[in-house]
């Protein structure tokens, strides 16, 4: 296929030697399939903050860290040179989560470096070698969907153990390889404990996976892990091998009706433009 002008650069310094096809094209980025001597890897061209139509970003962006106090300033006065930092640092998150995640035995794709806005990646393969599908393209049993709902309750402790939140968790953002599940997809990887929205962020990453996988094993759906994790890591006693038993007595007081708000805003969002790429 005819090289994208963003990878160009990348073949010229010898990152990749070629660019196979487009894999996905979505409303943050674009991810190709490209070559990179005998293997074949994905290469994330993100997209330019005015090509995109995602809300709400700045809850996502709250309680991450900024390089300086001159960077802070020029964002929250949006001046040309604030808007290019917020536009470097939602793509940069991305890639420093990869690094973190990886680092504490979340099963993410391995990251082979972020060259010139593209971020080089492992392809997640099925046993044929093929891109592998997304959760929410199969069917499982009973017993598959409760080995994989352990499995990604216990990647979401590990992520939350570090002080990190998907933000944006469904069955579109995770593969199934087969050994198991992969999260992808990390831009609006959100601050657990900067972020005010955390909690109802947090619980609609779980419920998504709840529900997805509770299709096909009901008792599932009883479950409570989100509010769970929750308190211990409130209380400092969530670690990464701690036992959960999916029970847990809400408080309804303990509600934040704004960051739920938002996030079913977003998530009504997501669904919507999901349905336009589907009739496209």
């Amino acid at each position: 296929m005819k090289t994208p002008t963003a990878l160009q650069p990348l073949i010229d310094d010898g990152v990749i030697d070629e660019v196979l096809r487009s894999l996905k094209s979505g409303k943050e980025a674009t991810v190709y399939l490209v070559r990179t001597g005998t293997h074949t890897r994905c290469a994330k061209v993100y997209r330019d903050m005015r090509q995109r139509s995602f809300q709400r970003r700045a809850q996502y962006q709250e309680g991450r860290k900024i390089r300086g106090s001159r960077q802070a300033r020029a964002m929250n006065k949006s001046t040309r040179f604030g808007r290019s930092e917020q536009e470097a640092a939602w793509k940069n998150a991305e890639v420093d989560a990869l690094y973190r995640l990886q680092a504490a035995g979340v099963r993410v794709p391995k990251p082979y470096g972020y060259f010139n806005d593209v971020l080089v990646m492992e392809l997640v393969t099925d046993s044929a070698g093929e891109p592998a599908p997304r959760l929410g393209e199969i069917d499982l049993s009973p017993e598959q969907a409760r080995e994989y709902h352990g499995f990604l309750i216990r990647q979401i402790v590990l992520m939350l153990n570090i002080g990190l939140i998907h933000g944006d968790l469904s069955e579109f953002n995770v593969l199934v390889a087969p050994d198991g599940p992969v999260i992808i997809d990390l831009p609006q990887v959100v601050n657990a404990a900067g972020n005010n929205g955390a909690l109802a962020m947090l619980e609609r990453d779980v419920n998504n996976i709840r529900g997805t996988l509770g299709r096909f094993a009901p008792e599932l759906l009883d479950t409570e892990f989100a509010r769970e994790m929750w308190s211990l890591f409130e209380q400092g006693e969530l670690t990464a091998d701690k036992e959960l038993t999916g029970e847990f007595a809400r408080d309804e007081t303990a509600t934040d009706p704004e960051g739920v708000l938002a996030a079913v805003d977003d998530a009504r969002e997501e669904a919507i433009q999901r349905e336009l790429g589907r009739e496209g």
